[in-house]
């Protein structure tokens, strides 16, 4: 189970990087994600610590469900330069923690006000409001200590809380939630809405591949160029696909498929691409996004394989 204290990585001597060389696609991705759940347990308090009611939220709210795409790109992307598992393992359960503490936030009450996360009861209704609020204060807090603790030298580990904490800020995550909120019942433009997608839902994927390069090359490396711009090219690409599948299930999925409330931004009247471009349109757009981001890794070759096949898999949900 978890430990007191935070820790950088779980102790399993398992490579998801050896696996992913000997074994297909889907074993690699069970493998990361159990290196993910591995990493998350060991650096949240265990239960019994006190206060246990906030660590067993924490807990319930981080642990056993969720794609785990960020963590896998931070992976995939670590792939591409050999970097350490060990050291890709705090950087993705950091950047899960992120994810995790934003979707306790949204789906409180002051916010989207929704039920259902993952499957099961929000936090909020499995525990209560106030609860919640502090869940989300913690992991986010939390995330860092893992980070500063990562089993790199000093100027990586600096790197990496900076990327993250950019990546999560108001010109990141945070604002274009603010944006998101701010918008309801409006109707913006389509560069108004990427804008938006770009921030509350790109900026992340872009932290989660910049953040698994950064854990095998470190901020000074000399300089590869053409990776820099192919990862961040992909991970712009693909992080505003995401989105737009998002926008798409949300009006052709049900609630037992998705884990989550479905129909909820229609009925918010949240600005979406489905509901600016219409059906489609959202489709053709996400199969063109996909297509960028398979053309940005094509000067990696076979190092980007991961990430290419990532790709295919954020695509295929609505197909």
């Amino acid at each position: 189970m978890g430990q007191t204290f935070s820790a950088a990585t779980p102790s399993s001597p398992s490579s998801c990087q050896q696996t992913a060389q000997g074994d297909d696609f889907s074993n690699w991705m069970t493998a990361v994600r159990i290196r993910t759940e591995d990493a998350l347990d060991f650096n949240l308090a265990a239960p019994g610590v006190v206060p246990d009611r906030l660590h067993q939220a924490m807990r319930y709210a981080a642990l056993g469900g969720g794609k785990r795409i960020r963590p896998l790109l931070c992976h995939a992307a670590g792939a591409v330069v050999g970097a350490a598992p060990e050291a890709l393992d705090a950087a993705a359960a950091a950047l899960e923690m992120i994810h995790v503490y934003s979707l306790v936030h949204d789906d409180m009450p002051a916010m989207d006000n929704d039920v259902l996360r993952r499957g099961k009861p929000t936090v909020h209704v499995r525990y209560d409001e106030a609860t919640a609020m502090l869940v989300g204060d913690a992991l986010q807090s939390q995330a860092f200590a893992t980070l500063s603790d990562a089993p790199l030298p000093p100027q990586q580990r600096i790197a990496l809380v900076r990327e993250l904490a950019q990546a999560a800020g108001s010109l990141g995550m945070a604002g274009g939630q603010a944006i998101d909120l701010m918008s309801v019942g409006t109707r913006l433009s389509r560069i108004e809405l990427e804008q938006m997608h770009r921030m509350k839902t790109g900026a992340m994927f872009l932290a989660a591949v910049r953040m698994g390069a950064l854990c095998g090359i470190g901020p000074d490396h000399g300089g590869d160029r053409l990776l820099h711009k192919a990862l961040n090219d992909y991970a712009r690409a693909i992080g505003l696909a995401f989105q737009v599948v998002d926008d798409i299930l949300d009006v052709t999925s049900d609630a037992a498929t998705l884990g989550k409330t479905a129909g909820k931004d229609r009925q918010a009247g949240k600005p979406t691409y489905v509901s600016l471009l219409g059906l489609p349109a959202s489709r053709a757009l996400a199969q063109q996004l996909h297509d960028n981001s398979r053309a940005a890794l094509e000067p990696l070759g076979s190092r980007a394989g991961l990430l290419s096949q990532l790709a295919d898999l954020v695509i295929e949900r609505v197909y």
